[in-house]
């Protein structure tokens, strides 16, 4: 396997075969919790205008997403995995759309297939790797806004390397931990509670949690994150 490790909107748009769009905090990890939860259709969508047509399209769909970490007036949750409640997403559809993760998918195009990646499915994402066995990988570390290089976006793109080579990550432990005044050091700021509650912050490191990834796949309505189980 020829992988590689890209960064940003560049790097997205740079990527080519089986592509691993990685989004820490929090867009990825907020799809594999919407769909443990019971999601009926969850479709990330690129712009916010976008997503507003789309929610017309389809009754009862519910609108989540964020710009510059902020809820999009109007939308009915933002990108908060700790704020999402299992009774509201069971059995809905969910329009998807944020500053980084989203923006990944969207420019994307080059990539033979793209699956979600994050901390929380990372394990199921080099198994699922592995067993297609393609010739060419790309994990793209979105960062923040697709701008800005995020540590902890880099550390899950390597930690899937790592799982995929069998040559371990150094430090990783002592890295993730230090997110918290890294990386992640605004989940913890008081005045950013409203935005970035710290229980996200909890949620999106959890290492390793669920035995399915996200494959996105595009549909006549548009793209579609689809669970698919990854046999342990």
């Amino acid at each position: 396997m020829n992988i590689r490790i890209l960064e940003l909107t560049e790097g997205a748009s740079a990527a080519r075969g089986l592509t691993v769009i990685i989004d820490v905090f929090r867009a990825a990890s907020l799809e594999y919790y919407l769909a443990d939860m019971g999601a009926a259709q969850i479709r990330p969508v690129g712009s916010v205008e976008d997503t507003f047509a789309l929610g017309k399209r389809i009754p009862g769909s519910l609108l989540i997403g964020e710009r510059g970490g902020v809820m999009v007036e109007g939308f009915d949750y933002g990108n908060s995995p700790s704020s999402v409640r299992r009774e509201d997403i069971r059995g809905k559809t969910v329009l998807h759309t944020t500053s980084a993760g989203t923006q990944g998918i969207v420019h994307a195009s080059g990539a033979d297939e793209i699956i979600w990646g994050s901390l929380v499915g990372a394990k199921a994402a080099a198994e699922y790797i592995r067993r297609k066995d393609p010739q060419e990988i790309s994990l793209v570390a979105m960062g923040n806004g697709g701008i800005r290089r995020a540590d902890e976006d880099v550390l899950c793109a390597e930690y899937i390397r790592s799982l995929l080579t069998g040559s371990p990550v150094p430090g990783f432990r002592e890295r993730l931990a230090g997110l918290r005044s890294g990386g992640g050091a605004h989940f913890f700021d008081p005045s950013l509670q409203h935005i970035y509650p710290e229980a996200d912050f909890h949620l999106c490191v959890r290492c390793d949690v669920f035995p399915f990834v996200l494959r996105v796949e595009k549909d006549g309505t548009g793209f579609i994150s689809r669970r698919v189980p990854v046999p342990g």
